[in-house]
């Protein structure tokens, strides 16, 4: 009788585990910038890129021909209603721009950049 219930009981934590896995989404859309972009705190030259965020981790990347240029941390924040396409959402112009969130078409919420590269270091 014990053998069965720990069967059952590993069958349903496999289950539970599994499952939470499947809810985890990478979302990928090709993005170009029209002038040079800051991301997270690095400045991204002007030009066509590949956007990628895993809602999991909350990790936000720019990549180019297969290299990582860019990272920023990304919370999802609800919208009213579900995007008709893909948007990006940036501040100032030129090389003041900065890029704030995006949103994936089709989706009910937003991506939004938390942090917007606004760090210092050392001392002054």
């Amino acid at each position: 009788m014990k053998s069965i219930v720990n069967r059952i009981v590993v069958v349903l934590m496999v289950g539970a585990l599994t499952s939470v896995a499947a809810f985890a989404k990478v979302h990928k859309h090709s993005v170009i910038f029209e002038n040079d972009t800051k991301v997270g705190g690095t400045v991204v030259k002007k030009g066509t890129y590949d956007l990628k965020f895993d809602d999991q981790s909350g990790q936000l990347s720019i990549i180019k021909n297969g290299k990582t240029v860019a990272q920023a941390m990304a919370k999802l924040e609800a919208r009213d209603k579900k995007a008709g396409d893909f948007q990006v959402r940036s501040s100032g112009s030129g090389d003041e721009a900065q890029l704030l969130g995006v949103t994936f078409g089709g989706s009910t919420q937003d991506v939004v950049i938390s942090n917007n590269g606004a760090s210092t270091s050392g001392s002054n």
